[in-house]
């Protein structure tokens, strides 16, 4: 297997390469290696080890991870840059790389767009030096967040292996995201691969269709890096019409798309967007363009795929970290020569908005509040997918809603959550039963909580 990123990172961009651009800026090979050339300075002669990276933009992002990457630290990607987050996270951490403050108390380099610098090779890592790694959290199925670290050879194997899948769809290509690079899927789709494959990147966010259209009549031949969430909703965004430019390329992971969305984005664009299959821990598994409900799924070439005995994929992949086999919580169905059919999940993750939940987590949170006895959280399908919060009040919480009625208990319990969780990701609906409905042996009945959101 090639190692396309390995020797990218070793050599560094060409001086005329377009590394990233936006509506008023572009950034060069020139330019960029001079700003990882100083910050790869500054941490060399610092002795902390583990270095807190976060920043929106995407160009000051792959500064700080390529600096960090040659000076051989260890790099922690947060879930979110939420309070709650990052303290829970404050032992994990000795410093932060940051396009602003994050916590008191802590190391700080700041990560900002300087012009004035000298100009200044790409860094040369001493004979014997080894690359840093990457140390990224997520829910975890127990509620605490679960590390997961990433060193470059897996993040080069699973680069490698998207240059050859799909190279030959991408000539020439710019690269736009709709999708965070804090994530496993924005960090290899929005910076890995196209810095290895010498791919330039939209250093911005992309928010709206209105900007989405704007670069793709702007440039012939672009990639689009989305999710399941935010291509549902640009069929209606686009009037379903069929439009005049378009990605040669779009992805889609995170979580499920539905036929709905994929095709919508085929009637506007032309083409089915390719979702991709994975999780942080195991990188992409595979792939499809979804021409019905059953289309399966390819596997990637060096995936070696298997059942356990509940239906759970087993997995053996060059991205993992050692070379055991990995059990995936998804239930799958397997087809021969690489191909499966999904059956649904086996714990308790889920996916808002394409961002990964552990219902343990926030029920425990939601429990440590002194209104709530006891609650249980439903992932909701219909008529748009989003959480369900059914809660147990106490007695203080009971005399709240008495007093102060619904609204007034939905606002307090959800600001509660956003010292952990993104907005996005909380509940959006809310039922106060007297008593969540439990059998004879003390276990929730969870079709009985279902049925209290069959109504509004």
């Amino acid at each position: 297997m090639t190692e396309l990123l390995k020797t990218w990172l070793t050599q560094g961009p060409a001086g005329q390469q377009l590394i990233s651009f936006n509506h008023h800026d572009i950034v060069t090979g020139s330019l960029f290696a001079t700003q990882v050339y100083h910050l790869h300075q500054r941490l060399q002669a610092r002795p902390e080890k583990r270095w807190l990276l976060a920043c929106d933009s995407s160009d000051l992002f792959a500064v700080g991870l390529c600096a960090a990457l040659l000076s051989g630290k260890q790099i922690i990607l947060p879930a979110n840059t939420q309070p709650g987050t990052l303290s829970e996270l404050t032992q994990e951490f000795d410093a932060i790389v940051s396009d602003r403050p994050l916590c008191e108390g802590k190391i700080w380099l700041e990560l900002k767009k300087e012009l004035s610098l000298p100009h200044s090779p790409w860094p040369q890592m001493a004979e014997g030096d080894e690359f840093g790694e990457l140390l990224l959290f997520t829910s975890g199925s127990s509620g605490q967040p679960k590390a997961v670290r990433k060193r470059l050879q897996q993040l080069d194997a699973e680069v490698s292996v998207l240059e050859q899948t799909f190279a030959a769809h991408l000539p020439h290509c710019s690269v736009i995201a709709t999708v965070s690079h804090q994530h496993i899927y924005g960090l290899l789709f929005k910076i890995l691969w196209p810095l290895a494959a010498s791919r330039p990147f939209l250093s911005d966010l992309v928010e709206y269709p209105e900007t989405l259209s704007y670069y793709t009549a702007l440039f012939p031949n672009l990639c689009l890096i989305s999710s399941p969430a935010q291509l549902s909703r640009l069929p209606d965004a686009l009037e379903h019409e069929r439009q005049l430019h378009t990605p040669s390329l779009i992805f889609s992971s995170g979580g499920p798309l539905s036929l709905e969305a994929a095709q919508g984005v085929k009637r506007c664009y032309g083409s089915l967007p390719i979702e991709v299959y994975g999780s942080t821990e195991t990188g992409g598994i595979g792939y499809r363009r979804q021409q019905s409900s059953d289309t399966p799924w390819q596997a990637f070439a060096p995936m070696d795929l298997s059942n356990d005995s509940d239906g759970a994929l087993l997995l053996r992949s060059p991205y993992l970290e050692d070379d055991g086999q990995y059990r995936c919580e998804d239930k799958v169905r397997l087809l021969g020569e690489g191909q499966f059919c999904l059956e649904g999940r086996l714990d308790r993750i889920v996916k808002i908005e394409e961002k990964r939940l552990s219902l343990v987590q926030m029920e425990t949170l939601l429990n440590a509040h002194p209104w709530v006895t006891q609650s249980h959280l439903v992932l909701l399908e219909n008529p748009r997918v989003q959480l369900g919060a059914a809660v147990e009040l106490s007695a203080a919480g009971k005399a709240q809603l008495e007093a102060e009625g619904k609204l007034s208990i939905n606002n307090a319990l959800k600001a509660h959550l956003l010292s952990q969780f993104e907005r996005v990701t909380l509940p959006r609906r809310w039922r106060y039963p007297q008593q969540l409905p439990l059998n004879a042996q003390g276990k929730l009945l969870k079709n009985d909580i279902l049925e209290l959101f069959d109504h509004d």
